[in-house]
């Protein structure tokens, strides 16, 4: 269960209880403004929740792009070196070497494609956070 899950139970479970119909004014306004410092420190604990989850998501595809850059510089490094001897055995040592840094080219492309294709997922806005904040004026009117 989420923090937005707590709070929102909470919400609910305190509109529930009766309220005393001998209230002064003082003592309503005093008490909505309580209700609306409330609400305003959980729409602030859920949108830290949301933006901590989406954090966490863009860590995570920098580290896949920083990985596949390392395994890239490694395989490169040496693959390349195998497989340009190997074909300068049928071609010319500078040939051998073009057809190699070539073959290597596509597949960086690909990586970089893969990792910019993840980065555009991320979505920076506290979607949940917008959405109940748009619902706080109707509410207050009583709707």
């Amino acid at each position: 269960m989420s923090d937005y899950d707590t709070a929102e139970q909470r919400t609910a479970s305190e509109a529930r209880q009766p309220r005393e119909s001998s209230a002064s004014i003082g003592e309503l306004v005093s008490e909505v403004a309580g209700d609306l410092t409330s609400l305003m420190r959980q729409e602030v604990q859920l949108a830290k929740v949301e933006l901590k989850q989406e954090a966490i998501s863009t860590g995570k595809a920098a580290g896949l792009l920083g990985g596949a850059g390392f395994a890239g510089y490694m395989t490169i490094l040496f693959a390349s070196i195998a497989i340009w001897w190997g074909l300068s055995n049928v071609m010319d040592q500078g040939w051998a070497a073009l057809i190699v840094a070539a073959g290597w080219a596509v597949i960086a492309a690909v990586l970089y494609l893969v990792g910019r294709a993840r980065l555009k997922q991320v979505n920076p806005v506290p979607e949940r956070t917008v959405r109940t904040l748009k619902e706080v004026p109707q509410a207050l009117k009583g709707r």
